[in-house]
């Protein structure tokens, strides 16, 4: 499991890779196992300030890998599957909701359940040849990994509705026009781009950026007397911050804020 997905830390920022390039980093248990396990990391780890998922080889992440699905024995009783499943789909809900930034570097294809972990993100950057699919109807599968969640958050439920329900293929131009993609660069400088926006982040006032996921996070399911209350809160603990003071005390001096994240 270790090398099937990759961590790396670097000044705040942990990069998780999915790492079956040969596979165009399908899902398996191994692989899905490895990402619950990263994002618990991502979310407990004081150093981590910000997160990267990305895919090896050029694609982001093609969704479960169905060779291995049709290839399998006998399936468990329901209640097993369903147990098992919703054990896996845990990767999506921790970096939804984790208060910490995550950036999704989305090239080659974006589909199924990888699409899915791709939406959980905060933003995502995508390569100007990206496809990006729903996928699931194609295969006879109703979805996972909290994609109809996520996407009819961000783009509502009638849209949402067609893209799961006819499955098309979208550039990475027109899932921009939707707002499913936050940014496209050209393929070179999928990389770097997305690396240069995640790094910023990490390297950025922690503590507030995670209380601004809560207060949008809140959104989705509090009243606005709610959604007030948390944010009186937060703004006022973010007030208390050594990062907020140092901001304030850059912004007299007419220099740029040098955040340590608390």
């Amino acid at each position: 499991m270790t090398d099937i997905v990759l961590q790396d830390l670097d000044r705040g920022l942990l990069t998780i890779t999915m790492n079956r390039p040969d596979r165009r980093n399908a899902l398996n248990q191994d692989m899905i196992r490895g990402l619950v396990e990263a994002a618990h990391r991502a979310k407990d780890d004081p150093e981590v300030r910000a997160v990267l998922l990305k895919g090896a080889g050029g694609t982001f992440c093609v969704g479960g890998d169905v060779k291995s699905m049709a290839a399998a024995g006998a399936p468990p009783p329901l209640e097993q599957k369903v147990a098992n499943l919703r054990r896996g789909m845990e990767v999506s809900r921790i970096l939804h909701q984790m208060p910490k930034p995550v950036v999704a570097q989305i090239d080659g294809a974006a589909a199924g359940a990888g699409l899915s972990m791709a939406l959980a993100c905060d933003l995502r950057v995508a390569g100007a040849s990206a496809k990006i699919t729903t996928a699931f109807a194609k295969v006879g599968l109703s979805g996972d990994f909290g994609g109809t969640y996520f996407l009819t958050q961000l783009i509502g439920a009638a849209k949402a509705r067609e893209l799961y329900l006819t499955s098309p293929v979208l550039t990475a131009e027109q899932a921009q026009a939707l707002g499913i993609v936050s940014r496209v660069v050209p393929d070179a400088e999928v990389e770097s781009a997305t690396r240069e926006l995640a790094l910023s982040l990490a390297q950025g006032p922690t503590v507030t950026l995670g209380y601004i996921k809560t207060n949008i996070n809140n959104a989705e399911s509090l009243s606005l007397e709610a959604c007030f209350d948390a944010e009186a809160l937060h703004h006022s603990r973010c007030a208390e911050t050594a990062d907020h003071k140092e901001a304030a005390a850059a912004f007299v001096e007419k220099r740029a804020p040098v955040f340590q994240g608390r």
